[in-house]
């Protein structure tokens, strides 16, 4: 009996140890799967399972088992994985803000350099040679343009700032066209207005308008001269309400549309300094101005001892200013000379007076003939055929509807004080001599004496 318990003994720890064999393999096994499927160490993983609580390496105790640790060891690395991150993320925030610290201080010095550069150059203080330089600047010449164009010529040593500054100060966009003799050492704000400002331009052209030019002659002398930029818009503020506003003797013109030429008689002629390729508004503001000044301002006349104004001489007569100027535009395309203005002026005055109330004849004058052309030959060939001037004074009694032309001061005082005469007629010869007559008769006789006739 007791070798059949030796037996049993023996025979149970043959189990036993089989049992142990197979769990051991199993084990083996199980980790390199495991290991191989998740990519964690097996080794660090199966350290938390004890071998007393597996019981059997195929039942479903073992299963749980084994999910409830996974899930356990699962976490556990989740928590480590994100204690890395944790970590990795301080460093990259170190290293970013070192990187950050780094660029604002080369930032910082770069701009600090560029604005203590800059500001020097605003205001001049490294630019102490008092040179003259010499600029050329186009028509609407742009802020880059000229920035580039002072840094080139010396002007300026920082062109970038000093389109900044313009641009800051909305200073940028006025500058004007023409020739400029400039100094080196001034600041940024004396150049802009140095370059802004008409009165410092060089290519300036002396032009003398003389007496007697109509609108249209006018825009050819400035045209043939390189004075106009624009002898088609020239033309048309001529004939516009544009400078009203600034000169209010315009505003007393009331037949602006039955007119040629609305300032026709206003560009006061004169000798001028006009720049190259000048906007029209400003050459006709020159007109307007002087004859503003002529007309509306006290000054010296030959024929006063004391200063007058024209206007008011104006008033002791029965006409209005802008009448007295269709006279004078007609005397001074008329006269021969100085002493004929007057009597010219006489002859105008007595048919002006004698027509309002017994019919006398029109006016009658070669010179409106063909307004606003000087003669026939002026008319352009695609309306010669048919044009016919509203002003011509052969066709209606009285004055036309404006001046003919653009008189001096002289056919004006002459409009204003005519010779006490009864003439009526006049003529001239081929070389100027005048011949007055008081009726048709001797009008026609001197016609013969002047060679007009035969």
């Amino acid at each position: 009996m007791s070798r059949n318990l030796q037996n049993d003994n023996e025979e149970i720890l043959a189990v036993k140890q089989a049992r142990e064999r197979k769990m051991r393999d199993f084990k083996a096994n199980y980790q390199d799967d495991y290991s191989d499927n998740i990519g964690f160490s097996n080794q660090e993983y199966f350290s938390d399972f004890d071998d007393n609580e597996i019981n059997s390496y195929s039942g479903e105790d073992v299963k749980e088992q084994m999910t409830e640790n996974s899930r356990k060891y699962m976490k556990k690395q989740k928590k480590l994985k994100k204690k890395e991150e944790k970590k990795k993320d301080k460093k990259n925030t170190r290293t970013f803000r070192f990187i950050w610290l780094v660029s604002i201080i080369i930032v910082g010095a770069v701009l600090a350099v560029y604005l203590l550069v800059g500001v020097n150059d605003m205001l001049a203080i490294n630019r102490t040679d008092d040179a003259t330089v010499a600029l050329e600047l186009p028509e609407s010449p742009s802020l880059d343009y000229v920035s580039q164009e002072l840094e080139k010529n010396g002007v300026i040593k920082e062109s970038n700032f000093f389109k900044l500054y313009a641009t800051l100060t909305k200073s940028g966009d006025n500058f004007n066209q023409g020739s400029f003799e400039i100094k080196t050492n001034l600041d940024y704000e004396a150049i802009i207005n140095y370059l802004q400002g008409n009165s410092n331009r060089k290519d300036i052209i002396t032009v003398t308008v003389t007496e007697g030019e109509s609108v249209l002659e006018i825009a050819d002398t400035l045209t043939n001269a390189g004075v106009l930029s624009d002898k088609d818009k020239f033309l048309t503020l001529c004939n516009s309400n544009y400078f009203d506003e600034d000169f209010t003797f315009l505003k007393e013109i009331s037949n602006s549309d039955k007119r040629y030429y609305k300032l026709e008689g206003y560009l006061y002629p004169d000798t001028y300094d006009f720049y190259v390729n000048e906007e029209p508004e400003l050459t006709i503001t020159r007109f307007l101005s002087n004859y503003e000044s002529q007309v509306y301002s006290k000054q010296y006349l030959d024929e006063y001892e004391k200063r007058v104004r024209v206007s008011d001489l104006v008033k002791d007569t029965d006409y209005s200013v802008d009448d007295i100027l269709k006279i004078a535009s007609i005397i001074q395309a008329e006269a021969a000379s100085n002493e004929d203005m007057y009597y010219i002026s006489s002859i105008l005055h007595n048919r002006l007076e004698s027509g309002t109330d017994s019919g006398a004849d029109s006016l009658g004058l070669d010179s409106t003939k063909y307004y606003p052309y000087r003669s026939e030959d002026m008319i352009p060939s695609d309306i010669k055929s048919t044009f016919k001037s509203s002003y011509n004074t052969y066709n209606f009694k009285g004055l036309p509807a404006g001046p003919i032309c653009n008189p001096g001061m002289q056919a004006i005082i002459a409009a204003i004080n005519p010779k006490d005469t009864d003439y009526m007629y006049f003529c001239h010869s081929k070389d100027g001599e005048p011949y007055y007559a008081e009726t048709l008769e001797g009008h026609n006789y001197n016609l013969l004496l002047a060679g007009v006739t035969e």
